[in-house]
């Protein structure tokens, strides 16, 4: 294990929304520095901006359901230099107006700060249309971005500050539903360093979000079974933590790769595009694979779509089975 300060999340881990952590953090945020100001698509409550709304009626402006429009506020208020937040679900912003993210924020790298609600199938019974699972690969590709995954609610908080005093574009993804929490105050957070929470010789686990708690979980099964298991949570997911995933995949040799959205062009693409340039190394992706989500509780999904700590047991299994076959050729 490393020294990060990590909650004690094995068994009965507290659970909250990680935009719950982002709601405090922007209220935070706020008290910080009068030019931070807020934005929203008529989902105040959704995703916790109501509190800042509360807070600072005056630096709040309610869009209404009119994404497009919303970001492009959000670059207008930050080139008059502002440092705007701008929330709504992920299925509509970065969905519904991806180019008017890319052509007025990016394009003029104004530092507009968004935040994608209610991503991943843990969305729920609100289903397909609402189950956000291609953001990290529309946001990911966009020039002068930074996309940011938290793990819990505390990071979510440390993350929101971050992005306040940061001088780029900005994307942070939510979940909908409560989470385990794995973080503390003291465990730290800056925009782009990955976080090795567990060392390990044997095989690196790579995981971004709401998946690194389900990485934990598996690294612990696959050590009863003499498995040592590395675990990485990436929080940043543009740009990569280079040093410390190729550092780690040069020691395992063998990488899997856990996030809660499309394999395709996600977290699981960056970590293999890496890899594939200057450290050649079998790995596995573990996520959505090519399919829209479903309606279900959390759980029910996670398990369904092979997301959860028992999947990634089993992947790793298998590819350390690959690799003992190969070597006994």
């Amino acid at each position: 294990m490393t020294d990060y300060n990590l909650a004690d999340y094995s068994k009965k881990p507290i659970t909250e929304p990680n935009r719950k952590g982002f709601g405090l953090g922007l209220v935070e945020a706020g008290d910080q520095d009068v030019n931070v100001v807020a934005a929203c698509a008529d989902l105040t409550e959704s995703t916790q901006m109501y509190m800042f709304q509360e807070k600072y009626p005056d630096r709040f402006i309610e869009i209404g359901v009119a994404e497009q429009n919303l970001v492009t506020v959000g670059s207008g208020l930050a080139a008059a230099g502002k440092i705007p937040f701008v929330s709504s679900y992920a299925a509509f912003s970065p969905g519904r107006n991806w180019e008017q993210i890319r052509t007025t924020i990016c394009l003029n790298n104004q530092p507009v700060k968004i935040i994608g609600s209610h991503t991943g199938v843990s969305v729920g019974p609100d289903g397909a249309t609402h189950q956000m699972l291609e953001d990290i690969a529309l946001m990911r590709v966009l020039p002068n971005m930074i996309v940011l995954a938290p793990a819990d609610s505390v990071e979510a908080k440390k993350i929101t500050l971050a992005m306040a005093k940061n001088d780029r574009p900005n994307y942070m993804r939510l979940a909908r539903e409560a989470i385990p929490i794995i973080t503390t105050i003291e465990t730290p957070f800056e925009i782009g360093p990955a976080y090795i929470y567990r060392q390990g010789v044997d095989i690196s686990l790579m995981a971004t979000g709401t998946m690194t708690y389900q990485a934990l979980i598996a690294a612990e099964i696959l050590a009863k079974d003499g498995i040592n298991a590395e675990v990485i949570h990436v929080p940043t997911i543009k740009p990569l933590d280079r040093e410390t995933i190729l550092k780690s995949a040069q020691k395992t040799r063998l990488v899997i790769t856990v996030e809660e959205g499309q394999i395709i062009g996600g977290f699981g693409g960056a970590i293999a595009e890496l890899l594939a340039e200057e450290l050649p190394t079998p790995m596995r992706r573990i996520g959505m694979l090519d399919r829209f989500g479903e309606s279900g509780e959390m759980d029910e999904l996670i398990n369904f779509f092979g997301l959860d700590a028992k999947h990634i047991v089993l992947a790793a299994h298998n590819i350390l089975e690959i690799k003992k076959h190969k070597q006994l050729q």
